[in-house]
C-alpha cells in the first residue's frame, strides 16, 4: 500500500478550513520539563528581575545541512540576504512560498564551511529536507527529531536559553572567568562543568543572554552547573506554561501558518511530504474564518519581517515578494486587553448562563495556530495571533498585525474572542459566546526593555 501524501489527506478533507480548525489536537506542547518548577508567576518574573534558564531542548526540531552546496541552497529559500554571512554567526531563516507567503522562521546557525543547523519549529525543517531530497543541491541532512516524536529518549543536542539581567553574571561564574560580550547573533564556544558548549548570543524577552548548546550527554553536567551559578543571583528553571508566554514582551510571533496547502509553486512539496507531517496535523483557532485557507497566509511584512527580504539574490518567492514590496502592509503590534474586560470574560466561567471562552493562564492560546478579528468601530482591521498574560507588566497581552489606520499606539479596538456558533471540535474548546473585548493598540515589543535591548534586530527596526 502506498503512504498516504499530505496532498491526499488534504483532498480527503475537501474544506481546508474547516479540517484544519476542528483538528482534535490543542496547542502546542512544551515535554520533557515540568509545567512548572515553582509557579509561572515568578518564573515569568526571572526573565526580568533576576535570570532564567529556558529549557529548549526537547521542543524543537533541529535539521544539520552539511555538504558543497549547502551555501547557496540554503540561500535560495530564504528571504535573507546572506552577504557576509560567515561561520560563528546565525540569522533568523525565513523561507516563502513561489507565491511570497510565508512558511515559518527558524534560527539558522552558521557551524563551519559547508554546515549548518537549523532549529525551530518542524514546517520550515520540512521544506527545506524535501528541496534537500529533490533539488539539484550536494547536500546531506540529519534531522534530530522533536521529543514528542521519538522513542529512543535522548537527542542529539541539548539546548538551554539563559536570559535575564542577571544571566551574563551566571554565565561568568559557571564559566570560571568573565563571559564573553559577543555581538548580538554572534557565537562562540566556552567550557562549563569541563564540557565544551556553543554559545549564540541571543535574547528571547528583552535581556542579554546566550544560547547554550552540546552534545545531549553534557545535559545534565551543564544545566547543573548553570542552575547552581545562578543560585546567588536569583536564577529559576522555567517551566513549560512559562516558556509558552516569553513571546508576548518580546514580541515574536510564533505560529505562522505554513502556508503550503495550496499554490501551484508547492504542489510538489504536498505530494512528497507524508500523511504524518506538521502540516496534516496542526489546528487553526479563534474568530476569524476566512472563506478559503490563503485568508490564514502571511507575509513576511505582517510578522514584522520586512527588514528581512533582500532582492540581493534569487529565491524562492521573490517575484511574488517583489511585487509586494510596495504594500500596503499591515503593522505588527501589541494589544494591551482591557482589564475589566477580561474580568468580565473571566466571571462568565462563575455563573450557570452563557460562558466567554476560558481564557487560562498565562497562555491563552488554545489552537497551534491562534486566528482572532481584530475590530475597529464594527470592521476588521488585523488579526490577532497569540495571547496571555504577562506577570511582569499585570496585563493580558495579544500579538497583532493591523491595517495602518488601526497602528498607532493608543488606538482604541477590539478583540473578537472566542469562535463562532459555540466553538468547534477541538476538545480545548468548551461551548461558548464570543465577545468583545477593548484593546489599545501598543508597541511591539511590549517591554520597554526588549525594545531598547534586541538593538540590532527586526523588533525595533522599520521596513
Amino acid at each position: 500500500m502506498t503512504e498516504q501524501s499530505l496532498e491526499s489527506v488534504l483532498n480527503a478533507a475537501g474544506d481546508i478550513v474547516e479540517f484544519l480548525r476542528n483538528q482534535q489536537v490543542g496547542p502546542n506542547v512544551y515535554p520533557g520539563v515540568p509545567a512548572e518548577y515553582s509557579n509561572w508567576r515568578d518564573e515569568q518574573q526571572a526573565w526580568s528581575k533576576t535570570a532564567i534558564l529556558f529549557n529548549q531542548s526537547f521542543h524543537m526540531v533541529d535539521l544539520e545541512v552539511t555538504g558543497p552546496d549547502a551555501f547557496a541552497m540554503l540561500n535560495y529559500l530564504g528571504i535573507n540576504s546572506f552577504k557576509g554571512f560567515v561561520p560563528n554567526r546565525a540569522k533568523q531563516f525565513v523561507p516563502v512560498t513561489e507565491e511570497g507567503y510565508v512558511i515559518g522562521d527558524v534560527i539558522l546557525f552558521y557551524l563551519e564551511e559547508g554546515r549548518f543547523n537549523l532549529v525551530g519549529r518542524a514546517p520550515v525543517i520540512e521544506w527545506v529536507e524535501f528541496h534537500a531530497q529533490t533539488g539539484k543541491w550536494n547536500v546531506t541532512v540529519e534531522r534530530d527529531e522533536r521529543w514528542a516524536m521519538r522513542t529512543d529518549g535522548k537527542r542529539k543536542n541539548y539546548r538551554f536559553q539563559l536570559q535575564g539581567p542577571n544571566a551574563m553574571a551566571t554565565l561568568s561564574a559557571a564559566m570560571g572567568q568573565t563571559a564573553p560580550d559577543l555581538k548580538f547573533f554572534h557565537m562562540t564556544t566556552v567550557e562549563i562543568a569541563g564540557c565544551q558548549v556553543g554559545a549564540l548570543r541571543h535574547g528571547m524577552a528583552g535581556q542579554p543572554g546566550y544560547e547554550l548548546y552540546g552534545p545531549w550527554a553534557d545535559y545534565d553536567k551543564v544545566r547543573d552547573a548553570l542552575l547552581a551559578a545562578g543560585q546567588q543571583y536569583g536564577i529559576l528553571p522555567s517551566g513549560g506554561r512559562t516558556y509558552s508566554s516569553n513571546t508576548l514582551e518580546s514580541g515574536w510571533i510564533p505560529s505562522p501558518l505554513p502556508a503550503t496547502y495550496t499554490g501551484a509553486g508547492s504542489a510538489e512539496f504536498r505530494a512528497w511530504a507524508s500523511a504524518n507531517s506538521y502540516e496534516a496535523k496542526c489546528s487553526i483557532g479563534g474568530s476569524y474564518v476566512p472563506d478559503s485557507i490563503e485568508g490564514y497566509y502571511l507575509t513576511p511584512w505582517d510578522l514584522g519581517y520586512g527588514p528581512f527580504v533582500k532582492f540581493d539574490h534569487e529565491f524562492i518567492g521573490r517575484a511574488a515578494l517583489e511585487a509586494k514590496a510596495a504594500g500596503p502592509h499591515r503593522t505588527k503590534v501589541t494589544l494591551a486587553l482591557d482589564n475589566e474586560d477580561v474580568m468580565r470574560v473571566q466571571s462568565s466561567a462563575l455563573s450557570k448562563g452563557d460562558r466567554a471562552k476560558f481564557m487560562e493562564y498565562p497562555s491563552a492560546v488554545y489552537a497551534m495556530h491562534p486566528f482572532d478579528q481584530v475590530l475597529m468601530d464594527g470592521k476588521m482591521v488585523g488579526l490577532s495571533t497569540w495571547i496571555g498574560y504577562s506577570s511582569n507588566e499585570g496585563k493580558f497581552l495579544t500579538l497583532a498585525m493591523v491595517e495602518a489606520d488601526a497602528a498607532t499606539p493608543g488606538t482604541q479596538v477590539t478583540l473578537l474572542w472566542g469562535e463562532p456558533n459555540g466553538g468547534t471540535r477541538k476538545p480545548t474548546v468548551e461551548r461558548h459566546v464570543q465577545t468583545e473585548i477593548k484593546a489599545v493598540v501598543s508597541p511591539v515589543p511590549y517591554s520597554e526593555v526588549a525594545r531598547d535591548g534586541y538593538a540590532d534586530s527586526w523588533r525595533n527596526r522599520k521596513a
